[in-house]
């Protein structure tokens, strides 16, 4: 189950990004900028080695509130007892990611198509994640770029939320909140930034902005 809520402003950790300011350093600061959920993602790590940062990362969570997703790692997120998982649609499937991690917790999926939309199961699924909206350096295991366009195709085609990411940054705000996500996922915008704590500032003030006007218009 999740807060939609907190699908807002999503943060997805790259270890290579962050290495210069410090992983945990950047989510410390990312907290105090807004951010509403944070993803453990290290494509090269062991599940030890991720059930230590995640450990580590989930002892600076707590206190905000703010939820924990552990990218591909069914192991490491129950060792953890992070608040979920994320997972693509080449991991394993989401009947026996869910029968493993609990009904209590998040499993979120990445959707690159229409169909990977459709096909996933609500009573299984609490989000999707659409990607990759733009070109992007951290993830290259894709068919095509979606952009903005293909957003709405893919949000209204399921009842599930969905975030979408991939080479997003704080102008395309409006764009994303318009075509239905109910979220914005990001990685470079905030890791590997000289002040990750100033740049979620940013990207929480024009999220507010967007929001706002939204509603006044009633969409």
């Amino acid at each position: 189950m999740i807060e939609t809520s907190k699908l807002k402003l999503y943060l997805v950790t790259d270890p290579h990004l962050c290495a210069s300011f410090g992983l945990l350093n950047t989510v410390n600061a990312a907290i105090k900028g807004g951010i509403t959920m944070v993803q453990l993602r290290d494509k090269e790590a062991s599940t030890k080695e991720r059930v230590e940062i995640g450990r580590a990362l989930k002892k600076i969570l707590n206190d905000s509130q703010i939820p924990l997703i552990i990218n591909d790692d069914i192991e490491a997120a129950v060792a953890i007892d992070a608040d979920g998982i994320h997972v693509g649609q080449s991991d394993e499937n989401t009947i026996a990611i869910r029968s493993k991690i609990g009904k209590e917790k998040i499993v979120g999926l990445s959707c690159e198509t229409i169909k990977d939309a459709r096909d996933a199961d609500p009573a299984l699924v609490d989000y999707i994640g659409i990607s990759p909206v733009f070109p992007t350096k951290t993830k290259s295991d894709f068919n095509a770029y979606i952009g903005l366009d293909g957003i709405s195709d893919i949000v209204n085609a399921t009842s599930i939320p969905s975030v979408a990411i991939g080479g997003l940054k704080k102008e395309h705000c409006g764009e994303i909140f318009i075509r239905g996500c109910k979220g914005m996922a990001v990685i470079s915008a905030i890791c590997g930034k000289e002040d990750p704590c100033k740049e979620t500032k940013l990207l929480n003030a024009e999220m507010e902005r967007v929001l706002k006007y939204l509603s006044l218009i009633h969409i």
